[in-house]
């Protein structure tokens, strides 16, 4: 198999080496280079499929001048990228490579696989129609907590990647601030002994608060729910706020885009209001 000059972007197994797609094997295979970030680990996959290729270190430490050096290489010959596990550039390096290779005319390919976001999701048994990932949480107690703040509006399920001993304190604090919402801790997915816990953030901040589990850990979060509706009162007092300028057919469509309510039962109020 003869590879067109380029960079190629390989997803790599996550565990079960057996999960490396064919055309992965057959680029890495006729790959001229690999840009990888631990050859050790590379290197056991190459072995797994039986082939030995040049590889060069690129990772979050890696000097432009690396950069340059695999961008002049995909000029007269393939360039394959991989992380040490999964699809890269997902929380790996990687996206520099990509924007400076289209920005010099060089085409890319993706080879797409395996990604423990994706598994992790399916495992979880939780909403998958809208999800956010959001990566590594902050190591920092103050910078976590204002991270997670900032998620905790948004109407979708998260998803973080977590080591294991940084995983009791990030599920403690995503209780604090996202409260009894349903999670799940999945860890070694694809491996022997993949393991996928489910239940409350409090249940799984207890569960792990002095457990350090082994293997790549991924916490899936689900949304929070509905809000409950005004009471009675606030909308009532929104309702003579709007009244004051607009008729009760204006007033009563305003209100209900602002609270978010069905607008025939607020009319029917806001004509009583009037007229009172």
């Amino acid at each position: 198999m003869k590879l067109e000059p380029g960079l190629y972007i390989v997803a790599t197994p996550i565990g079960n080496l057996s999960d490396l797609s064919p055309r992965a094997a057959q680029t890495l295979a006729a790959a001229d280079l690999i840009a990888v970030e631990d050859s050790r680990v590379t290197a056991k996959l190459l072995h797994h499929i039986g082939v030995k290729r040049p590889m060069v270190p690129y990772h979050d430490h890696s000097t432009p001048d690396v950069r340059l050096r695999l961008l002049a290489a995909m000029g007269t010959g393939a360039v394959a990228l991989v992380s040490d596990a999964g699809t890269p550039l997902i929380s790996d390096p990687g996206f520099k490579l990509v924007r400076d290779a289209r920005a010099a005319g060089i085409a890319v390919t993706t080879i797409p696989g395996p990604s423990a976001l994706v598994a992790a999701l399916t495992l979880s048994g939780l909403p998958t129609d809208r999800f956010l990932f959001a990566g590594f949480l902050p190591a920092k107690p103050g910078q976590r907590a204002t991270a997670i703040a900032e998620l905790a509006g948004l109407r979708a399920t998260l998803v973080f990647y977590e080591s294991g001993p940084r995983l009791g304190a990030a599920l403690a604090a995503l209780a604090e601030t996202l409260g009894d919402r349903p999670a799940a801790v999945a860890r070694e997915i694809s491996k022997r002994f993949e393991e996928t816990v489910t239940g409350t953030l409090p249940e799984l901040a207890a569960r792990y608060a002095d457990v350090a589990p082994k293997g790549e850990i991924v916490i899936v979060v689900g949304p929070p729910g509905d809000a409950p509706p005004p009471a009675e009162e606030d909308t009532d007092a929104a309702l003579r706020e709007a009244l004051a300028t607009l008729s009760p057919s204006r007033a009563a469509a305003q209100v209900a885009a602002a609270l978010n309510l069905p607008r025939k039962p607020l009319y029917e109020r806001a004509v009583a209001l009037a007229d009172e």
